[in-house]
């Protein structure tokens, strides 16, 4: 009897493992299904970004083949940004300014996901939730819920027939809303190079040129380093007319966490330290070493707040 009861035991453990399998390795299929239809499609439509009682309207065309897209701010001051390969150039009609900076790894809606999926599951558990219309579009959801309470949760609602995101929900650890982005309109293809151009001439601009080149700060580096966040890219850039800015950028495949290094004497206004938010992000400030630290992140403000605290200078 107690062998029929184990042999049951184990063949229950094993279709629910088997199970599990399945589950995770369909959720992963989705997001390389959402990662292929936000890279390899060309798209135009307009989107809504939600946080707390704040909403802004922004048009996006994108051209694949090109990896190129111009996203134009249609809410306050008239913005647009214009992303290459390699550069990215941001117009402010009203200033009459072009702002041009080096393309970094980044992500930006509807291309949210990282190259390295497989890498989420270490701090996510992700499963697929329901099925609804959102924005005309049959979509399937996936969820992806943090492991600790070091990252916030996703809801990914992509359209059942091309994988295109449709609808993208951050979520806190009680699984409320802090910001959405969402299509309130969308037509897939049918995107010429026309269409990705700026509609500024940039002769008539001036150009503020943020020279951002990889390098080594040499003595900056964190006493311990957030668990599964990992640093991407160094480098300096220069903001406005002040010095070259350090910048560090750590990251967990989704949320991205930016640490800036500015030396005290190039700052023109009086620092500010403490803490900061804009929906999802966190922003925190402090001195270290005759320089003020900045880190901006996509994380809960303890996780920013910890990588701030983490940030030491030894003389090398």
């Amino acid at each position: 009897m107690i062998g029929r009861a184990a042999a049951l035991l184990c063949a229950l453990v094993s279709l629910c493992a088997g199970a599990a399998y399945a589950q995770s390795a369909e959720s992963l299929a989705w997001l390389r299904k959402i990662q292929d239809a936000t890279r390899n499609l060309s798209y135009s439509g307009t989107f809504v970004y939600q946080h707390g009682g704040r909403s802004e309207t922004s048009r996006i065309t994108r051209l694949a083949s090109a990896d190129t897209e111009r996203l134009e701010v249609l809410d306050g001051l008239p913005r647009e940004l214009v992303r290459t390969r390699d550069t990215v150039r941001c117009y402010l009609p009203e200033s009459k300014v072009v702002k041009v900076e080096r393309r970094t790894p980044d992500r930006s809606f509807p291309a949210l996901l990282p190259d390295q999926l497989n890498a989420l599951a270490q701090h996510y558990d992700i499963s697929l939730g329901e099925t609804r219309r959102v924005g005309g579009f049959e979509c399937q959801a996936v969820m992806l819920t943090p492991k600790d309470n070091l990252r916030y949760g996703y809801r990914l609602y992509a359209d059942t027939a091309s994988g295109m995101l449709v609808r993208a929900v951050t979520v806190d650890a009680a699984g409320n809303q802090i910001e959405q982005f969402m299509f309130t309109q969308l037509n897939i293809g049918r995107v010429t190079p026309d269409m990705v151009k700026s509609r500024h001439a940039a002769a008539s601009f001036r150009v503020e040129d943020a020279e951002t080149a990889p390098t080594r700060l040499a003595g900056w580096s964190l006493s311990s380093e957030l668990p599964g966040f990992h640093k991407v890219i160094e480098l300096t850039r220069r903001m406005g007319e002040s010095k070259p800015v350090g910048q560090v950028v750590y990251s967990d495949g989704l949320a991205a966490v930016s640490v800036f290094i500015e030396p005290l004497q190039a700052r023109r206004d009086p620092a500010r330290t403490g803490l900061a938010s804009l929906g999802a992000i966190h922003i925190y400030t402090r001195e270290v070493a005759n320089h003020m630290v900045t880190v901006v992140g996509e994380a809960p403000a303890a996780s920013v707040q910890r990588i701030a605290n983490a940030v030491e200078y030894r003389r090398p």
